[in-house]
């Protein structure tokens, strides 16, 4: 998909507007709206069952399919927002998308906490918490996934990174959409897209410049901003990422650096697209291709139910 889509130009367009508009585009670019948010209880699809988890410090959902679960592998998915947004329904539509795109695996997703009230490391150690709850439910490193889109990728590879400090063995997987991997926001990107991101262009007043959740640490401390860590026995990754965003040179530095340290990577540039365009989901072209590549994936290295794995994931930069 070399040219953007009619519908992607359209919505696209639709975003940039609104988050032009100076009072509801400024509170939608420093996340003020996001962690204002209160939305409908999500009906959960005839099709699945949801389980809510309660954990000492922060709250858990476990989403399956009803008819013929996958049990041979799990999803531990990791939520966007910047670090300072909390779980929304958007991500219980992300589960039911991950569950199906891997033929059937169950979806554990972390409400972890946020700053300001609760900064680093409480995101890290919560989403740390979530894996050896999964580990302790009879799940090998080997057998779980990890998933996260914008801070929430982000925090995959911090979850590695922690692991790998406690020499505790690492998942399966990495799903990464548009990965918030450098908080000290210095890649080239950040400048050379600073006019085309409908998210976060155009202002320096915006979350992803906001010190919240790095409060009084080094931003560039690796399990803040993975991009500075070392990825030696990182499991195979998939990176998406839109070529507008400022973000950008986040995906394209970490799937640079894994490759060259071993790590089977392939990181896939939408043409066109914004910041955590995979929130489409069905309604445009591009979306839809990007949840078909994540199906691609797990088929890649899981293996259909029932079937060996297809072998190796090349590493590649394509273009949608």
């Amino acid at each position: 998909m070399r040219e953007v889509s009619i519908r992607g130009r359209v919505i696209r367009d639709l975003i940039a507007h609104v988050t032009n508009d100076n009072l509801i585009g400024r509170k939608i670019k420093t996340g003020e709206l996001r962690k204002k948010l209160v939305e409908p209880k999500w009906k959960c699809p005839d099709c699945f069952s949801l389980e809510e988890i309660r954990m000492p410090h922060f709250q858990m959902e476990y989403l399956k399919r009803k008819e013929s679960p996958r049990e041979d592998y799990v999803i531990l998915q990791l939520h966007g927002g910047g670090y300072i947004g909390a779980m929304r329904n958007a991500y219980r539509s992300f589960a039911g998308l991950y569950c199906e795109a891997s033929r059937g695996m169950g979806v554990l997703t972390v409400d972890y906490r946020v700053a300001p009230e609760n900064p680093y490391p409480a995101a890290l150690e919560d989403a740390l918490e979530a894996y050896r709850w999964l580990r302790g439910q009879g799940w090998s490193g080997r057998q779980i996934f990890v998933a996260g889109d914008s801070a929430g990728g982000g925090l995959a590879l911090a979850l590695c990174m922690k692991l790998k400090s406690l020499d505790m063995r690492l998942p399966g997987g990495l799903v990464l959409m548009s990965p918030w991997a450098d908080l000290t926001a210095s890649g080239p990107s950040y400048e050379d897209n600073y006019g085309r991101d409908v998210l976060f262009g155009n202002t320096r007043d915006s979350l992803i410049y906001n010190r919240d959740y790095v409060g009084t640490h080094d931003p560039g401390d690796p399990f803040i901003s993975p991009m500075f860590g070392e990825y030696w026995g990182f499991p195979p990754m998939l990176l998406q990422a839109g070529s507008d965003e400022m973000l950008l040179s986040d995906s394209i530095g970490v799937a640079y650096k894994a490759k060259r340290q071993g790590v089977r990577v392939r990181l896939h540039i939408y043409e066109g697209m914004f910041h955590d365009f995979q929130m489409g989901m069905l309604m445009m072209p591009e979306s839809k291709a990007a949840w078909r590549e994540v199906g691609r994936y797990f088929d890649t290295v899981a293996g259909r139910p029932g079937k060996p794995r297809q072998g190796r994931t090349g590493a590649a930069r394509e273009r949608a």
